[in-house]
């Protein structure tokens, strides 16, 4: 049967208008502008007063899957996903075993075939010594192959000049990187430890340790890497006011070589919030200052960077326990990135056409994904439905994450997602997972 969402607020292709969706199957029919009735042997969902958005992309969570399940799950993540309108996600290579060769990968799309409520892709990892396998990728299965420059969780830094050289010449696949230069963090370590003495670094020391210089050094070299030799470069969680001047407002982002992402908690918090939430929101790269977050949100604004996505990294919160050194990096986000960016566009801080366009447009262009990201004729329908006029306030009780905490919980809400569609089904209403309803493989084009 197909399915009708009347008479919706639409946000799609920087306008907003009354109108309704037509689905058929897994596509989009038709879209119509005006106020529309039911039709005989149409199911009709009536969205007056609701605001229609295509599903959000998420261009980097880390699901934990295989070998990371305590925190979380590709089912369990993906359900929390499209609670919060998040219909694609593209999953990170450090879980366990790392996905850094091709049977890691393939295991991977069979898990998320069988257990995902998104749609699904998972980058590649390179290493020091798995070149070989690079060579047999096939680019239009996966979004591109991922970089440590900076160690992380998982451990996976690729630090061999000579080996970064081969892969940024051989690879036509865009290379996203986690650039934080391992030298200047390594030395700023020593330095605030020599500082605190006997005493363990509070949380306050991250960005110090964790600091700007070495964003920028470790950005800034990926980017002369990729200038020289032609590759496609991808900077992932950019986090310093510094770093933008790496990027460009100038070219359109179908044709730049250097792409950046901005994640939501680098857009909502500041170091200010160290002294209340501490090691809840530890990220790697850190949070840093109050100037930071308010030149990332005008480079959203200026399109200098390019896309929003979350870096979502659930741990226990016993994993999150102890110091600055010690503590785990990273924090639940998937299902409260959608409301949180569109809390900030009720502040002013962005339209709501921005935010549509920096979480489902722009991704979906930059990765050159399949028919999603827009509300189109023959498109796929991942489509969210948003309640306006819903408040609401995060707390444990809500949550659709394994550790079951967040860095937001107290936080109070003024939209709500209130129905998610993917390719076509209803995975997500009135506060309910379907969980008979699967994702699909993304394709890249």
């Amino acid at each position: 049967m197909n399915t009708l969402i009347g008479n919706a607020q639409i946000i799609n292709e920087g306008r907003t208008f009354t109108g309704s969706v037509l689905i058929s199957g897994k596509y989009i029919a038709a879209v119509r502008e005006g106020e529309m009735q039911p039709e005989a042997g149409v199911q009709f969902v009536d969205a007056r007063g609701k605001w229609l958005l295509p599903g959000v992309i998420d261009d980097q969570v880390h699901f934990r899957e295989p070998g990371l399940t305590h925190k979380g799950s590709l089912a369990t993540e993906s359900r929390a996903a499209v609670a919060g309108g998040v219909t694609s996600y593209m999953d990170m290579p450090n879980t366990n075993p790392q996905t850094t060769a091709t049977e890691q990968l393939e295991w991977k799309f069979r898990r998320a075939a069988e257990v995902s409520s998104a749609n699904y892709s998972f980058f590649f990892g390179g290493t020091n010594n798995n070149l070989a396998e690079l060579r047999r990728l096939d680019r239009t299965r996966i979004p591109g192959l991922k970089l440590f420059l900076g160690s992380s969780t998982g451990n996976m830094l690729v630090d061999n000049p000579e080996t970064l050289r081969r892969i940024f010449s051989e690879t036509d696949l865009r290379i996203a990187v986690h650039a934080e230069k391992e030298e200047i963090i390594r030395r700023n370590r020593a330095y605030y430890l020599n500082v605190c003495g006997s005493k363990a670094p509070d949380i306050s020391f991250h960005p110090r340790i964790r600091s700007e210089e070495a964003c920028y050094a470790s950005s800034a070299g990926a980017v002369e890497l990729a200038v020289s030799l032609g590759a496609r470069l991808h900077l992932l969680h950019l986090s310093t006011a510094k770093e933008l001047s790496l990027l460009s407002n100038r070219i359109p982002l179908r044709e730049k070589q250097i792409t950046g992402e901005v994640c939501v908690h680098h857009l909502w918090f500041s170091d200010e919030d160290y002294a209340t939430l501490g090691n809840r929101i530890k990220w790697n790269p850190a949070i840093k200052t109050a100037a930071d977050r308010s030149a990332l949100r005008a480079a959203l604004n200026d399109n200098t960077m390019d896309i929003v996505a979350t870096d979502h990294a659930p741990h226990l919160m016993a994993e999150k326990a102890g110091d600055c050194l010690t503590a785990a990096s990273g924090g639940p986000m998937v299902q409260h990135s959608l409301v949180a960016m569109l809390e900030l566009a009720l502040q002013g801080v962005f339209t709501k056409e921005k935010v549509v366009e920096k979480m489902a447009h722009h991704p979906a262009d930059l990765f050159r994904i399949d028919r999603r990201g827009y509300i189109r004729p023959g498109y796929y329908a991942d489509l969210v439905l948003i309640d306006p006029q819903d408040t609401w306030t995060v707390s444990c009780e809500n949550l659709l994450y394994k550790c079951k905490w967040s860095p937001l919980e107290g936080q109070v809400f003024h939209t709500r997602v209130w129905k998610t569609f993917v390719n076509g089904q209803p995975v997500y209403a009135d506060g309910r997972v379907n969980d008979s309803v699967r994702g699909m493989a993304l394709k890249y084009v």
